[in-house]
């Protein structure tokens, strides 16, 4: 094998492997989400009118943003994290925690706010969760996050919008 021949089968590889990627994440809602009804729908051309491209992405097409990206990753005021899309009180300060993660995470929702799934996509098995007045994706909960609960809500900062307490 030649270099030539080496650096287009390197190249083939990799779309390979980014195509395969994009093929598990595509696919629009999962559908058990897709079944489920919630408070506030909007078409896709609504939803895009009030949420910028990333967060559209992410709430309403299951994307994930980049690690150490979101301004809320620094935010230690007291306050409660609401959902982007529809402003439903998800997450309190008080159960935020730094999991050195780079997406802020919680040890705890906020009672009867977060809906959740099985998300089978990337040939691994996690535990979606979304918001369950607009069904926005927000991130996932794994079971290595602190006490008292042991878990770790690993939430896109975009997918969500900050209301500090008032003094």
């Amino acid at each position: 094998m030649n270099r030539r021949d080496f650096l287009w089968s390197g190249a083939a590889a990799t779309a390979l492997i980014v195509g395969s990627a994009a093929m598990l994440r595509a696919g629009g809602p999962k559908p058990a989400l897709a079944a489920e009804t919630f408070e506030v729908t909007k078409t896709d051309a609504e939803w895009h009118a009030i949420l910028s491209d990333e967060a559209f992405d992410v709430l309403r097409k299951q994307g994930t943003e980049y690690p150490g990206t979101s301004p809320l990753l620094n935010e230690h005021r007291k306050g409660i994290f609401a959902c982007a899309g529809c402003d439903l009180p998800v997450y309190s300060s008080e159960t935020k925690f730094d999991s050195g993660t780079g997406w802020p995470s919680f040890w705890q929702e906020i009672a009867n706010s977060i809906g959740k799934t099985e998300d089978r996509t990337l040939g691994m098995v996690r535990t979606e969760v979304h918001c369950r007045r607009c069904g926005g994706h927000l991130g996932h909960v794994f079971d290595d996050g602190p006490p008292p609960t042991g878990l770790r809500h690993c939430i896109n900062g975009v997918a969500l919008s900050f209301k500090p307490a008032s003094a």
